[in-house]
């Protein structure tokens, strides 16, 4: 389509993410960019950083990569795959710096929990793919979900959960402004919310 897309097909198995930019600066992945509005958000506010975002459903991909080139960003990355495989299966090792998660697909229905992102193997891929150091955000506002994603990650091994505001993550103060938050916030819904560090130590 443009600069701002990335061809899956053309990547190494084992993909660097720094080898998508021009720049060599911490990298940061959003799984699931809708229309991009927290990605471009991020992207406009850190030049001095590299932003990749993974979104599955064709025409939201569409529309946040014109949107991203529209303003002419060269420190932001647009991809269509399933981001499950893609951590799991093609992510290298230690190449993350943050990776956020903002209202990922709850799939309600009992017999569907199996298509949940959040689950223990992508939780350690996550952690294997993440810098000592670097930071995981996940945000839902469905209760349920909420207390299988801390299940899942407060008995995850290399994550110690911190605080949700951080100011060297560019998150300050509680809102990151999704299309889903924005949505969801008019609508008066609750919000729950996750933040870790990863305390592996480096191979």
């Amino acid at each position: 389509m443009n600069a701002i897309t990335v061809n899956v097909e053309a990547l190494p198995e084992l993909t660097d993410l720094r080898e998508l930019f021009v720049q060599d600066a911490p990298i940061e992945l959003e799984i699931g960019i809708g229309k991009g509005t927290f990605l471009l958000r991020q992207a406009k506010a850190h030049p001095e950083r590299n932003f990749l975002g993974i979104e599955w459903a064709n025409k939201f991909y569409k529309y946040a990569a014109d949107r991203m080139a529209r303003w002419g960003l060269t420190n932001v990355r647009v991809m269509r795959d399933d981001a499950k495989h893609f951590v799991v299966h093609r992510l290298a090792e230690n190449c993350l710096d943050a990776l956020h998660i903002y209202h990922p697909d709850p799939w309600p229905k009992k017999r569907h929990h199996r298509r949940r992102l959040i689950q223990p193997a992508f939780i350690q891929a996550a952690v294997r793919a993440m810098k000592p150091g670097a930071r995981l955000a996940i945000q839902t506002d469905h209760a349920e979900y909420f207390e299988q994603i801390r299940e899942v990650t407060l008995g995850a091994e290399g994550l110690a959960q911190t605080e949700w505001v951080d100011e060297n993550f560019g998150i300050v103060g509680e809102d990151i402004k999704t299309n889903f938050e924005i949505k969801y916030e008019r609508e008066g819904r609750t919000f729950y919310r996750l933040a870790f560090l990863c305390d592996k130590c480096a191979k």
